[in-house]
C-alpha cells in the first residue's frame, strides 16, 4: 500500500461525502412535488406522462396497489425486452447483422436487465444490436434504477407519514425519479464521456489494419449514453464484454473517477433524503455513516490483500503485489477501490477481474453483496435494504431493554419485524441453495475454470451476485449454459421482488400508525451508539448466515496458499 493509493482512495472518500447534500436537498423537493430549476423543461412532460397513464401526482395508493403497478410494468418491460432479443435479426439498426439471442439467454437478459442485476452472459458488442442496446437495454437501465428509487420512497413515507392509508403514487414516483434526476444527469455525463473519447455512433464497426498488416473490426456504438446510465443507476451492464477496463468505456484516471462517483452518488444521497423527510438530517447521516464504517473496512481489507500478493510467489524471489487481472492504467489502489465501490452498490461495472483478486481481496465483494448490497447499494435499493436491518438492529435494541422498539416515533412491531426477515431470508436462500445444487452437478461445475475451493467461489460469487442484483462475475464461470442462464434468472427474481414486497408491507403498516413522542426510554437513532449497533448487527447477522460458505470458498483457499497448496 502507498501513501499516494490512499490518497486516490480519499479524494474519492470526499468527493461523494460532498455531494450528499446538495444533491439529497434536491431530490427531496423533486419526490415532495415542489418546484425545481428543471421544472420549466420537464414539468409539461410530466403532466402529459400522468395523463396519458391515467393518473395524477395528486392521487397516493395504498402498498398493495403501489406494489401492483410496480410488478405490472416490469412484466410488461420484461416481455418487450425478451422480444427484442429474440426477434432482433430482423429488427433495425442493426449495422452488425446479429442473430436472434437464443430462449434461454433472452430469458436470463431480460429478467437482469429488469431487475437491475445486469448480469451479462455474453459479450455485448458481438451479441446485441444497436436497437436492443438502445430501445432495450439502456430503457431498463433507466427504468429499473426509477423503480428502486420509487420503492425506497415509499418506504420513507412510511417513517415519515402517521395515521395514513396510502405511501404515495409509483407512477409518479417513477416519472419524477427518471425525469428530473436520472434523465437530466445522464445527459451531463454523456456529454463528459463523449469529449472523453467515448463512442457515440450509429454507424457500423470499423474495419481497421494493424501495424502487422492484419485486419482488426473494432466496435463502436451508442456506448457513452450506456455508460452513463449504467453507472449513474448502478446497472453495470457494459456495451462491451470487458466493461470498465475497455479503453472506449474508460479511457482516462478521471472518467475511472467520475464513474465511481456516479456508482454512489444517487444511493449515498438517498441518505439524505431520508433525513429531509423525516425531519431530521442526522437520521441519514447515521445511516450513511453506519455505511460509510463497512465501506472503508472493505476497502482497507481488499487494498491491503491486492498489495500483499500470493505468497508462493514471493517465495520464488518475485516481490510487489497482485497485478494479475488488473487494469495497468489504474493499477492496485483504483482497481481495489473500483472493485469494492461496484460490489458495495450494487453496480457490477468492473474495470479489473475480480476472479484474478488474491483469496481475501475477492472475499470482500462477496461479503458486499451477502450483506444484502445495504452499503450504499443500489439506487434506492441500498437505502431500503439498510432501514430492513434498522428494523432488526431496533428490535434487538428493545430486547436487550425490555421495551416496546421505537424508530422515529413508530413502534415497530412483530408484523414489521417478521416482514424484514422475510426480506432478510430470501437472500441466503436463493444464494446458498442454488450454490449448493450446483458445485454436486457435473454440468454446473463443467462451467468452472478453477478447482478447489476458488472453483467453489466462482459458483458462489455468481449466485451471489444474481441474488443480490449485482451483476458482476469473478469472470472464470462460463454462465451461458442453459442451467446457469435459467437458475440465475430465477434468483435474480428472488432478490429482487422477494425483497421489494416485504419492503412494501413495511411501509404500509408503518404510514397507517400514530406517532408516539420521544420519551426518556427512547433510543437515540442518530448516535454513534446507533451506528456501532447497526453495523454490528448487520456484520453478525451475514457471519452466522454466510461464514460457512465462506469458509469453503475463499478463507480455504486463502489457507490453502499460505500452506503452499496449489490446485
Amino acid at each position: 500500500m502507498t501513501i499516494n493509493g490512499w490518497i486516490q482512495i480519499l479524494i474519492f472518500c470526499g468527493i461523494v461525502v460532498l455531494l450528499v447534500k446538495p444533491l439529497g436537498g434536491y431530490m427531496t423537493r423533486v419526490y415532495q412535488g415542489e418546484r425545481t430549476f428543471l421544472s420549466f423543461i420537464f414539468a409539461p412532460f410530466e403532466r402529459l406522462l400522468y395523463r396519458l397513464a391515467g393518473t395524477s401526482e395528486n392521487e397516493d395508493q395504498h402498498w398493495t396497489t403501489y406494489a401492483a403497478g410496480m410488478l405490472a410494468f416490469n412484466l410488461l418491460g420484461f416481455l418487450v425486452l425478451y422480444a427484442l432479443q429474440r426477434f432482433q435479426a430482423g429488427l433495425p439498426f442493426n449495422p452488425a447483422g446479429m442473430g436472434a439471442v437464443g430462449p434461454e439467454l433472452a430469458f436470463n437478459t431480460a429478467t437482469s436487465f429488469v431487475t437491475n442485476t445486469n448480469w451479462q452472459n455474453y459479450g455485448g458488442e458481438s451479441t446485441m444490436s444497436y436497437l436492443v442496446q438502445m430501445a432495450g437495454l439502456t430503457v431498463q437501465n433507466f427504468v429499473s434504477a426509477a423503480t428502486g428509487m420509487a420503492l425506497a420512497i415509499a418506504l420513507v413515507r412510511g417513517f415519515s407519514r402517521a395515521s395514513a392509508k396510502s405511501i404515495g403514487n409509483f407512477w409518479v414516483d417513477l416519472t419524477r425519479s427518471t425525469l428530473y434526476i436520472l434523465l437530466p444527469l445522464c445527459i451531463v455525463l454523456t456529454l463528459f464521456y463523449v469529449y472523453s473519447g467515448v463512442p457515440q455512433t450509429l454507424g457500423a464497426y470499423i474495419d481497421a489494419t494493424t501495424l502487422e498488416g492484419a485486419k482488426q473490426t473494432i466496435a463502436v456504438g451508442p456506448v457513452a449514453s450506456q455508460l452513463a446510465i449504467k453507472m449513474l443507476g448502478t446497472n453495470g451492464g457494459g456495451f462491451f464484454n470487458a466493461n470498465s477496463a475497455h479503453p472506449f468505456e474508460n479511457p482516462d484516471a478521471l472518467v475511472n473517477l467520475v464513474q465511481m462517483v456516479t456508482i454512489f452518488a444517487i444511493g449515498a444521497a438517498l441518505t439524505n433524503v431520508f433525513g429531509r423527510m423525516v425531519g431530521n438530517q442526522r437520521q441519514g447521516w447515521a445511516i450513511l455513516a453506519s455505511m460509510g464504517v463497512l465501506f472503508i473496512v472493505g476497502v482497507i481489507v481488499t487494498y491491503w490483500a491486492e498489495a500483499a500478493g500470493n505468497p508462493l510467489i514471493h517465495a520464488l524471489g518475485i516481490e510487489g503485489g497482485n497485478m494479475e487481472g488488473k487494469e495497468v492504467r489504474f493499477g492496485i489502489p483504483l482497481s481495489a477501490l473500483f472493485a469494492v465501490v461496484t460490489t458495495a452498490a450494487s453496480c457490477g461495472a468492473v474495470n479489473a477481474m475480480h476472479d484474478s483478486f488474491t483469496a481475501l481481496g475477492g472475499m470482500i465483494p462477496i461479503i458486499n453483496m451477502e450483506l444484502g448490497e445495504v452499503i450504499i447499494g443500489g439506487v434506492g435499493a441500498g437505502l431500503y435494504g439498510i432501514l430492513i436491518f434498522v428494523i432488526i438492529a431496533i428490535f434487538v435494541a428493545g430486547l436487550m431493554v425490555g421495551r416496546t422498539p421505537e424508530y422515529l416515533g413508530k413502534k415497530i412491531e412483530g408484523k414489521e419485524v417478521k416482514m424484514a426477515m422475510l426480506a432478510m431470508l430470501c437472500l441466503p436462500l436463493a444464494m446458498l441453495v442454488f450454490t449448493a445444487i450446483s458445485v454436486v452437478m457435473p454440468s454446473a461445475v463443467a462451467s468452472i475454470a478453477n478447482q478447489g475451493p476458488h472453483g467453489f467461489s466462482e459458483i458462489l460469487y455468481a449466485y451471489t451476485s444474481a441474488a443480490a442484483n449485482n451483476g458482476s462475475a469473478f469472470g472464470g464461470l462460463t454462465g451461458n449454459t442453459p442451467w446457469y442462464n435459467i437458475t440465475l434468472g430465477i434468483v435474480m427474481m428472488m432478490g429482487r421482488f422477494m425483497v421489494i414486497i416485504p419492503a412494501l408491507a413495511i411501509a404500509g403498516s408503518l404510514a397507517a400508525k400514530k406517532t408516539v413522542p420521544a420519551s426518556a426510554g427512547t433510543f437515540p437513532t442518530d448516535s454513534g451508539l446507533f451506528v456501532g449497533l447497526l453495523v454490528g448487527v448487520i456484520l453478525i447477522v451475514g457471519g452466522l448466515t454466510f461464514l460457512p460458505a465462506l469458509a469453503l470458498g475463499p478463507i480455504a483457499e486463502h489457507l490453502a496458499i499460505a500452506a503452499g497448496q496449489t490446485f
